[in-house]
């Protein structure tokens, strides 16, 4: 009786290699997810160089601050004001000009909000956690800076010497001012963050794919389409054509006549 006419069977996973479908088993030493960046590399900056991108983005927002604040002079509506000899009063009680200087700082704070969120995305597109806090803080700073920037560049906040010098009944400009400094101020952060956050997420860098290149990955967890979970046969005497476990030997499996060693010879 021939050995494979018997029970023996052969392991369908070879003892010296291990399960193909343990999940925590490491992909092949061939394949593309083993590849890790390095640290330090661009895509995968360390702590040190993003605190250097940070720094370096917090100055230059908060010294965009400055452009800010000499639009919003030249741009925000000024309050007349006159005097009667005796006191200051509004020119027109009825007017919103006050109500103006402060849309036009948060329209501006805006505009510039978007701006430097692209710009930032733009050079610095794998930035982390710190880059978007630096961009915040950046904000921040560049909207204080471009609130006392106006203020000091713009008319004298010396209501009665400057009502002296314009004299009775003569109408000059108040100081210019923000109401609602919180919310002027945090315009710029808010939607330096927002408009970031949707950049990130749709042109942001993605993750590799699992690609099937490489021998290893193909071999070990089978290629595209291939059920992983499907034995696979095992390599035997068996797996030649026409040839199976209980099969006995088929024509001209035996010595071929005329060979040495063969009976064709009497």
């Amino acid at each position: 009786m021939a050995w494979h006419d018997g029970t023996v069977t052969a392991p369908l996973t070879p003892p010296h290699q291990p399960n193909p479908h343990d999940p925590w088993q490491a992909p092949p030493s061939g394949s593309h997810l083993a590849t890790v960046p390095a640290s330090g590399s661009p895509d995968d900056p360390d702590t040190a160089t993003e605190l250097r991108q940070a720094a370096v983005v917090v100055a230059l927002v908060a010294l965009a601050g400055i452009a800010l604040g000499l639009l919003w002079l030249w741009l925000a509506p000024r309050v007349p004001l006159v005097s009667d000899g005796s006191a200051v009063f509004l020119e027109n009680s009825e007017g919103e000009e006050a109500i103006g200087a402060d849309g036009t700082f948060v329209l501006l704070a805006a505009g510039f909000g978007a701006l430097s969120a692209a710009a930032v995305f733009w050079r610095l597109r794998r930035g982390g956690v710190l880059l978007v806090v630096g961009l915040a803080l950046g904000g921040v700073l560049g909207s204080l800076l471009a609130w006392r920037v106006g203020v000091w560049l713009g008319p004298s906040s010396d209501v009665v010497a400057r009502a002296r010098e314009a004299g009775e009944g003569v109408v000059f400009d108040a100081p210019l001012e923000l109401h609602a400094v919180v919310v002027a101020v945090l315009v710029w952060p808010f939607v330096a963050l927002g408009l970031h956050l949707l950049l990130t997420a749709a042109f942001g860098p993605r993750e590799p794919e699992p690609e099937w290149a490489g021998p290893g990955w193909s071999s070990y967890y089978g290629g595209p389409g291939e059920d992983p979970g499907a034995p696979k046969p095992a390599a035997g005497p068996w797996t030649e054509p026409g040839a199976g476990p209980g099969a006995g030997p088929g024509p001209g499996s035996g010595p071929a006549s005329g060979t040495p060693g063969g009976s064709g010879a009497s």
